[in-house]
This record gives C-alpha cells, sequence and structure tokens, in this order.
C-alpha cells in the first residue's frame, strides 16, 4: 500500500486549503492516521490525528481553525485549514501508524509509514 499527500500550494494569510492523504489500497480499518508539518529549520510536529472510530486531536496552535476527517469510501484522509498562518508554513506528511488494507494479494497488514509530502505556504 502507498500514500499520497496533495493540496499543498502558496495563500495568502486567511485563507484555506484542504490537504488529502490517498491510500492506494482499501483500507479495512487503522489505528491512527495523521498529519505532521515540518517548518524550514524546525522538527516535525504533530498537526491533527484520526482514530478508527471517528475521535479526532488536535495540535493547541490548529485547534478551531483545522479540521481532519476521513472518507473510508475513498480511502482518504483530509485536513481542510482555514484562517491560515504564515506559522502554518510548512511540508505538511500523512502518517498512519498501524492499518489493514486489501490489495491484490488479499488483507495486509502495514505498520509505521510516511507520505512524501506536500509544501505549504502561507504568505503575508
Amino acid at each position: 500500500v502507498q500514500l499520497e499527500e496533495s493540496g499543498g500550494g502558496l495563500v495568502q494569510l486567511g485563507g484555506s486549503l484542504r490537504l488529502s492523504c490517498a491510500f492506494s489500497e482499501r483500507i479495512i480499518s487503522f489505528n491512527t492516521i495523521s498529519w505532521h508539518r515540518q517548518a524550514p529549520g524546525e522538527q516535525r510536529e504533530l498537526v491533527a490525528s484520526i482514530n478508527g472510530i471517528g475521535s479526532t486531536d488536535y495540535a493547541d496552535s490548529v485547534k478551531g481553525r483545522f479540521t481532519i476527517s476521513a472518507d473510508n469510501a475513498q480511502n482518504t484522509v483530509y485536513l481542510q485549514m482555514r484562517s491560515l498562518e504564515p506559522e502554518d508554513t510548512g511540508i505538511y506528511f500523512c502518517h498512519s501508524d498501524r492499518l489493514l488494507y486489501e490489495g491484490t494479494s488479499g488483507r495486509r497488514w502495514a505498520v509505521d509509514f510516511w507520505g512524501e509530502g506536500t509544501l505549504v505556504t502561507v504568505s503575508s
């Protein structure tokens, strides 16, 4: 299974973007899927997460502005970002800690994998 992030880009202060984390196979179940970001010269930080029963969690810096959601039919996890600030600039990565998927070889577990990231730039 592979995952691919998309939806990044350049946006002005106060703008919105929706990031997508799309899985290449049908997802049967997952433990936690999360979005992380890494600003230039900074460490990667957790932004938002969603677990297999739909519970969500957010970093304090994005609460009330970002929303994480999962579309099981599309095998995609989204991150809706509103009221963007320059401090939100960075590469956004999707991470899955443990998920069960169905591929051509049947059902398999995939553990601890990351996407390549998508760049978000917020200008002031």
